[in-house]
């Protein structure tokens, strides 16, 4: 709205000239993807541009742009400099967009409306853009409408999944009845419903559809046969509602058609006729016969009554009493001298609308001189209507009714006696002769049988039989507590289930009736508390997730309980066993492992144990160790976790291994973890020292006769590549040759050759020092030698001479002695001793002297930064030189040697 009030206080004239209002139409398919072009505004429009011939003054660029991002914008991409417009990315469905009305269906800008255009077609849908076109030399306002058309993407579809319908059995060929849920289908024109038919139509129906003036099609059953209900009162088939779509789809919906009854059918009895013989002394009430008639058709159509016929005396009406709805025959009056032997009872069964069906029913009497015996009950426990009413658990001899038994004439004389079956018995009740009691021999179970119908029957000399029927009914009593189907319900389920997951149903029986025999259900008090237990049904829930590592098996009762007073229950046990599921990775005892393991440890030899364990159970639980990293050099024992080297560790190689081990279970999916293991090789005395100067045994050093006393000479220079007191190195002489081979000494810890007395002349010649250059390894330390050359002269005037004198072999007596290694140097001569006291010596202090260790520590300190060495990659004890060398010229670099 702002760009169209700039627009409109632009120039006037400018404005004038071009603004004016255009409409374009456009039409494309409903669902198409992203990307589809609809149409192109610059094209069809016909607007100036660029491409084609040059102008003449440069023209500023076309601009298209949504007046507004509502509804429409949403299903269409506009691009700004040319004009085209294509689908966006979301989709268009025309039926979940377009409202159907008596007209077009329009979608713009922010809203819906329908229009009442009559030239729109009723299954138009259409999209309103409102696009501007700009700069302003070339504004306008462009419609933009786009009609959506129909695709056949929706089945019909009933509204309901069952329909009936009814239809009378009387109704004629070519009946119609409307099928009041007709398939809906979101499509429009032909791609909406236009077919319907019966998948099977039982060779009496058909379909046929009516479309109205809005063009809903409606179905209409049509009846092309005879209908019967006494024959078939029901028909089920399926209804196919079909689209014209290509392919079609269709849909469809079970149609019952039901056939009600009319009433076609009238009563009728089996037979014509019924004989009955009745004898002249029954009593009143007698049951003489019954008549009974049929008819076919349902409720009020099927409803008999019964009537005698206007044939029927009316003697014969008042002596025998019809029932009008069971069409029962009862004697109603007594039978004396003067009562007709045969009597001629013609019944009618009348039915609405029907001629009643006659039946003749002969009764003859049968006349008796004598009267039969009487039996008068006077019942002591509850009666009604003949039914005594017991309760069980009654004690045994209770009395239920005292029977008199006499002769009418008293003629004859008369005996009892009790028929049927139960625990009953009749007995003579002293001291009167015609009176018996009726009473019970064993307690009453209503769960063992509910009803006994038992007989007095009384009978005189001549043979007469008079029967009392009497009905015993058991009431119920609160005697049986319920009973579960099983004692020990034994259940399992997996851990970690669902909240509130179903367990099982608890059933318990109860044998008494009504309402004591209603069974109510109840957690026993050692149940957790996140078990629950319906009251009503007995389902049996867990209401949160359970562990199995947390726990494994649970263990609790419950009760079923009736609702008697005063109430029975019973119990039964729970056992539920949680069963695992592998939710639990194999877990290390620590993350990081550390061993300390002696170089040169055998292969194969067990290095350390790694402990790992898994909370689950069975095959989940199970654990297998491998080595992620090194396993060229390291393996591992799965079952038992052992840590080995394949091959012997040499420190001097490498010092230290970090290892990655992984843990897995054998669960499905496997679970995993992994532990850091550290690997430190501890240093074992396998190396010896290394002379690195001087080179050779055959190298010597031009001493001049002025040096003062306590000058150095020269020096001897080791490395040892073991650590700790393994590469503290103590150099000492063991052996002189020379013309006063005391003069020189060496300092122990540094192995500076130094001057001890001034030289003079008779000290001129060759000196030969051999150097023993020892660590302080244990058990036992290792040592090289090394032989020093020194040539007191002024001058080397004959250096062939020097070397034929180094060349011989040098004789020079060994004097083991062990060096002294202290804080600050001394300048004690070595003295000569005997080879076996030295090494008795050096054995004693190597042992574990603390002193001396003490010693060497200070020393390691203070050897720090003040030693220099020179380089060499000759590692060689004894290497001889291929020239002379220059020793006063020998360039000295300095070396470090730390104690690691």
């Amino acid at each position: 709205h702002l760009l169209l009030f700039l627009l409109f206080v632009g120039p006037f004239n400018c404005f004038a000239s071009y603004s004016r209002a255009t409409e374009l139409f456009y039409s494309l398919n409903e669902g198409l993807p992203a990307g589809v072009l609809i149409g192109s505004l610059a094209r069809d429009l016909r607007l100036p541009t660029t491409s084609g011939q040059r102008p003449a003054a440069p023209q500023p660029p076309l601009s298209f742009t949504l007046a507004s991002h509502g509804l429409g914008g949403q299903y269409v991409q506009l691009d700004n400099r040319s004009g085209e417009l294509h689908t966006s990315a979301v989709e268009i469905d025309r039926e979940a967009l377009c409202v159907e009305s008596s007209g077009a269906t329009v979608f713009g800008g922010a809203a819906a409306v329908s229009s009442s255009s009559s030239s729109t077609s009723s299954e138009s849908c259409l999209l309103l853009l409102d696009v501007l076109v700009l700069p302003q030399e070339y504004f306008r306002l462009v419609k933009v409408k786009i009609a959506i058309r129909d695709v056949n993407d929706n089945a019909p579809r009933f509204p309901v999944p069952h329909i009936r319908l009814s239809v009378p059995e009387n109704a004629p060929v070519n009946t119609r009845l409307a099928i009041e849920h007709p398939a809906l289908d979101p499509d429009v024109g032909t791609n909406g419903v236009q077919t319907y038919r019966l998948r099977d139509n039982y060779g009496v129906f058909t379909l046929d559809v009516e479309e109205n003036e809005s063009g809903e099609r409606t179905p209409y059953l049509i009846v092309m046969g005879a209908l019967d209900r006494e024959t078939r009162e029901e028909y089920v088939t399926v209804i196919v509602a079909e689209d014209g779509g290509t392919p079609p789809l269709v849909g469809s919906a079970t149609l019952t058609i039901g056939i009600s009854d009319i009433n076609d059918n009238c009563p009728q009895f089996s037979d014509s006729q019924l004989n009955v013989t009745l004898y002249g002394n029954s009593s009143l009430g007698t049951h003489v016969a019954t008549v009974h008639a049929v008819d076919m058709d349902l409720g009020s159509n099927a409803q008999i009554t019964y009537s005698y016929s206007q044939k029927v005396p009316q003697p014969s009406r008042d002596l025998f009493h019809l029932d009008e709805n069971t069409g029962a025959i009862t004697l109603s009056s007594r039978v004396d001298g003067d009562t007709p032997r045969l009597h001629r009872l013609i019944i009618l069964g009348n039915g609405p609308g029907c001629i009643p069906a006659v039946i003749t029913v002969l009764v003859t009497i049968i006349k008796v001189m004598m009267r039969p015996p009487e039996v008068v009950p006077r019942f002591i426990a509850n009666e009604a209507e003949g039914v005594v009413y017991l309760k069980e658990l009654e004690p045994v001899n209770t009395p239920i009714a005292f029977f008199t038994i006499k002769d009418p004439d008293e003629k004859y004389q008369v005996n009892c006696y009790l028929d049927g079956d139960g625990p009953f018995r009749l007995s003579p009740y002293k001291p009167y002769n015609n009176e018996y009691l009726l009473e019970t021999t064993k307690p009453l179970d209503y769960e063992t049988q509910q009803l006994y119908e038992i007989s007095v029957v009384a009978w005189n000399s001549e043979g007469f039989h008079v029967n009392k029927i009497v009905k015993v009914q058991v009431l119920d009593d609160n005697d049986n507590s319920p009973v579960f189907s099983q004692q020990l319900i034994e259940l399992s389920i997996e851990e970690n289930n669902v909240p509130n997951a179903f367990l099982t149903k608890l059933h318990a029986t109860d044998a008494d009736s009504g309402e004591r025999g209603q069974v109510s259900y109840f957690l026993g008090p050692d149940a957790p508390s996140y078990f629950s237990l319906d009251k009503s049904t007995g389902v049996l829930t867990v209401s949160t997730q359970l562990d199995r590592e947390e726990k494994e098996k649970y263990r609790y009762t419950v009760k079923a309980v009736d609702s008697g007073f005063p109430p029975r229950e019973s119990i039964a046990t729970v056992t539920i066993t949680v069963l695992d599921k592998n939710d639990n990775s194999p877990r290390f005892i620590n993350k990081d492992f550390s061993f300390f393991v002696p170089e040169n440890f055998p292969g194969f030899g067990e290095i350390g144990v790694i402990s790992v364990t898994d909370a689950d159970a069975g095959q989940n639980g199970w654990v297998a160790l491998s080595v992620l990293n090194g396993s060229d050099i390291f393996v591992i024992d799965t079952g038992k976790g052992v840590l080995r080297a394949k091959v012997s560790l040499d420190r001097e190689q490498q010092s230290s291994y970090i290892l990655w081990i992984e843990a897995v279970d054998g669960g499905d999916p496997a679970l995993s973890s992994t532990a850091k293991i550290t690997i430190l090789l501890l240093d074992i005395n396998d190396n010896p020292p290394l002379v690195l100067f001087p080179q050779s045994n055959m190298s010597y050093l031009l001493v001049l006769p002025s040096t003062l006393p306590g000058s150095p000479i020269t020096e001897v220079y080791a490395v040892d590549k073991d650590t700790g007191m393994n590469a503290v190195i103590a150099y000492s002489i063991i052996g002189r040759r020379g013309p006063r081979p005391e003069s020189f000494r060496i300092d122990p810890k540094t192995g500076n050759i130094t001057l001890e007395e001034s030289l003079m002349q008779n000290d001129y010649g060759l000196y030969r020092l051999l150097v023993k250059v020892s660590d302080h390894g244990y058990p036992e330390p290792l040592h090289s030698t090394v032989m020093v050359n020194l040539f007191v002269n002024d001058t080397v005037s004959n250096e062939s001479y020097i070397e034929s004198l180094l060349r011989k072999e040098p004789d020079i007596s060994i004097e083991e002695k062990q060096p002294q290694i202290s804080i600050e140097p001394t300048h004690k001569k070595m003295e000569s001793a005997s080879c076996m006291p030295t090494l008795v010596a050096l054995s004693i202090i190597s042992l574990g002297s603390i002193a001396l260790v003490t010693g060497m520590g200070i020393y390691i300190c203070l050897r720090k930064g003040k030693k220099h060495h020179r380089a060499d990659e000759n590692l060689e004890v004894q290497i001889p030189l291929n020239g002379r060398i220059n020793l006063h010229m020998l360039e000295k670099k300095p070396m470090e040697i730390s104690n690691i």
